[in-house]
């Protein structure tokens, strides 16, 4: 699946850690083959964020995302959980 990058997901994405923006790029890489694959944690959104979906980057560590079309992905936000749904 392809996907881009809003600019809240980059100044998000700036603020991690060396270590969280290596596994994030390692989840990223397995959501553009698989963007289902059960290591993403892929599941819908509700309240705020409903019509969204999120993948886990670490246990923590959300990215958050929506689909343009069946091959396409735009993801808006990046963070750990209490900063995204608190």
């Amino acid at each position: 699946m392809q996907h881009f990058l809003s600019k809240q997901f980059e100044k998000s994405f700036s603020k991690l850690s060396r270590g969280v923006k290596s596994k994030a790029i390692g989840q990223l890489t397995i959501f553009v083959v698989d963007h289902m694959d059960v290591r993403l944690n892929n599941h819908s959104l509700a309240g705020k964020w409903s019509n969204y979906r999120s993948i886990n980057i670490t246990g923590n560590i959300r990215a958050i995302y929506i689909e343009v079309n069946e091959n396409t992905a735009r993801f808006v936000d990046i963070g750990s959980h209490p900063k995204l749904y608190g």
